[in-house]
């Protein structure tokens, strides 16, 4: 980068800040991570050619750009909490007195960043997802100009979920880098419902981290639908750090139409951790999509298992990478995947990649992948009972990616996610 533009991204990450009225340490972080970001490699996704996609911009924009044509699909009823996000601004906050009588954080990510310093400080990039990993991440630090907080404190249960919805303005030129940052203290317990999705086409890069810090004996659900827009290449970075007898159970639907590349990880740290992933992605008309699914085992007793599924139409890519890691020590660890394709075209390409990588011994893992058609034994049963062959593979397209949508517990939710894959299925 030319000292020149340099300069104008440092000048618009230093105006951004002002505005913000951010802490001196976080502009100082804000402009290392810039620094780095010139310096430090994309991450390795393999198999996946994105290294010439819009992923870098210097579009911070001055943090008040809000969508005005408010998207039909946002609901107005509430769980525990919610919150709106439309463009960077906060639309609608909502947490119910009961639940923030518990001590529960529901707020925008400056607005934490104010009033719970030492709790944002310590969490925010230090464990999960560190600004050094690779210029993506680096790049995410430097310009992060949206996102929010959730903290769920000791031994609190929630028997409703938190719901966060996003709506990224593409009606201008404005980079989403937004930021989720949940922190579960110790043996608490609750679900997190997320959607992401584009207004506009105005083309844009998106960046997208979220960090789940899951401490001893705690339980986290969650959920997600993307669905951003065609004229938005997006990297997603879902990173787990669970500790002690801690377990996140995630449902990820990759429903977007741009070109995407992703990691969900999860970082198995302590002992009898536990993580299940459930991925369902569908690809449609040139689209890219790469998506590494990794758990690292690294404490004894931990159990990491992958379970992804994806449909490929049209002239569209699919690459699933699972990747199953257990460190040396990690005794009596478990790491299984399956990582399964359907071409429902001749011209696009799927690809799943199972890695297997085992530093240690007593343990157990193993893995299964396929690439292929529909089963044509189950399309002849369904279309001589009546069905004609569109409903007859849609059917075996829902069955197929039902593990995924049966994870899912709140009934709208699952409708979100069904409504998106008939959507895909009838471009």
């Amino acid at each position: 980068m030319m000292v020149l533009e340099l300069n104008m991204w440092q000048e618009n990450i230093r105006t951004f800040s002002a505005i913000k009225e951010e802490p001196a340490w976080f502009l100082e972080e804000r402009l290392k991570a810039l620094e780095l970001s010139q310096k430090l490699d994309l991450p390795v996704i393999d198999r996946v050619k994105f290294h010439r996609w819009n992923l870098f911009s210097p579009a911070i924009g001055m943090g008040d750009s809000l969508i005005l044509d408010i998207p039909t699909q946002i609901r107005t009823d509430i769980g525990a909490a919610k919150i709106v996000q439309l463009g960077s601004v906060s639309y609608w906050e909502e947490m119910k007195a009961e639940v923030a009588a518990k001590g529960v954080i529901v707020t925008e990510f400056f607005n934490a960043l104010e009033e719970y310093p030492e709790l944002v400080k310590e969490h925010f990039m230090t464990k999960a997802v560190k600004m050094d990993e690779d210029s993506l991440a680096a790049y995410h630090r430097a310009m992060m100009n949206s996102g929010i907080f959730v903290y769920v404190p000791k031994n609190v249960v929630l028997d409703e979920p938190i719901e966060s919805h996003f709506v990224q303005n593409s009606t201008i030129e404005e980079a989403f880098v937004k930021h989720v940052l949940i922190v579960a203290e110790e043996n608490s317990s609750f679900e997190y419902i997320e959607r992401f999705e584009s207004v506009g086409e105005v083309k844009n890069t998106a960046n997208i981290i979220v960090e789940v810090i899951a401490k001893a004996g705690a339980q986290v659900r969650y959920t997600a639908v993307d669905s951003l827009g065609k004229s938005t290449d997006t990297y997603f970075n879902r990173r787990g750090y669970l500790g002690r007898d801690a377990k996140i159970e995630w449902a990820l639907g990759v429903m977007n139409d741009g070109n995407v590349v992703a990691d969900f990880d999860s970082e198995l740290i302590g002992t009898g951790s536990h993580s299940e992933v459930k991925v369902v992605a569908i690809s449609t008309g040139n689209q890219v999509q790469g998506i590494d699914t990794r758990v690292t085992n690294y404490a004894k007793h931990s159990v990491g298992h992958i379970l992804q599924h994806g449909v490929i139409l049209d002239k569209a890519t699919l690459t699933f990478n699972g990747i199953g890691h257990i460190i040396k020590g990690a005794k009596f660890a478990d790491a299984q995947q399956e990582s399964r394709v359907l071409m429902l075209s001749e011209d696009g390409r799927g690809d799943a990649n199972p890695i297997l990588l085992i530093d240690e011994n007593e343990v157990t893992a193993g893995h299964a992948a396929s690439v292929g058609q529909v089963d044509k034994d189950q399309m002849f049963y369904l279309t001589s009972r009546g069905l004609s062959e569109d409903d007859a593979q849609r059917l075996v397209i829902r069955g197929f990616l039902g593990s995924v949508i049966a994870a899912i517990s709140v009934e709208s939710v699952r409708k979100t996610l069904i409504d998106m894959i008939e959507k895909k299925l009838g471009e």
